[in-house]
């Protein structure tokens, strides 16, 4: 496709290695990077989309599977980055085993908190009567990235959360030693107590969640 040839080219051209390395270092060395910082990258990124915006609407989903398949970081932050903009209001049902493949393909924070939140969160909000199945397929899943995304898919949802849903899978999870699903009960309950603390604080208060789960869901909860 000419829009990932030219996007290629592009991020080619202006790659950085000395910021390759860094970024790379950062992300514990699991992928490579052509040192693209992220105002440049996007700004890069976005005037080939333009050029190419007929291509890029017409194959979304052939041009994200395509990106995430290179090994370099930044064509994955493309990827997702398309899907959120050309998709919403247009997903389609068998979507949902795309959202799978991009969750569990170069797994990693950076892309699996990106898509849980405006892929998979949006996903459901078109398809309300999936979240019972599809969550409790994720939560289920022996993949912890399939787990976190359970937990966090509502990060943007507000007063439209499901709170017994997300007590139901922080409950189920409470007593993972993995990391970051610790980090995530934590950061689900945060986001949600801005929008009903004394929910989280009384949930919190009766659960019995890892001290870094628990720490992190009343950060910004006075007298908790």
């Amino acid at each position: 496709m000419h829009f990932i040839s030219e996007l290629e080219n592009t991020f080619q051209e202006n790659s950085h290695a000395e910021n390759g390395f860094a970024m790379a270092k950062y992300m514990k060395n699991k992928f490579t990077f052509f040192g693209i910082k992220t105002p440049e990258r996007r700004s890069l990124f976005t005037a080939i989309w333009k050029k190419n915006k007929t291509e890029v609407t017409a194959n979304a989903r052939a041009i994200a599977v395509l990106l995430f398949e290179k090994k370099e970081r930044e064509f994955h932050y493309c990827a997702i980055e398309i899907l959120i903009k050309e998709l919403k209001g247009k997903y389609q049902y068998e979507d949902i085993e795309l959202i799978k493949k991009l969750i569990t393909t170069h797994s990693w924070w950076d892309s699996v908190d990106t898509i849980s939140k405006y892929i998979l969160g949006q996903y459901l909000v078109e398809f309300p009567k999936s979240i019972h199945l599809i969550v409790t397929e994720f939560s289920n899943s022996e993949n912890m990235w399939l787990n976190r995304s359970a937990i966090l898919f509502q990060l943007g949802y507000k007063t439209k959360t499901n709170f017994d849903l997300l007590k139901k899978v922080c409950l189920q999870h409470q007593d993972s030693s993995e990391f970051f699903i610790q980090k995530a009960i934590g950061w689900s309950l945060r986001e949600y107590a801005k929008t009903n603390p004394e929910a989280v604080k009384n949930f919190v208060a009766v659960a019995t969640l890892k001290n870094l789960s628990k720490k992190e869901a009343l950060k910004n909860l006075s007298n908790a």
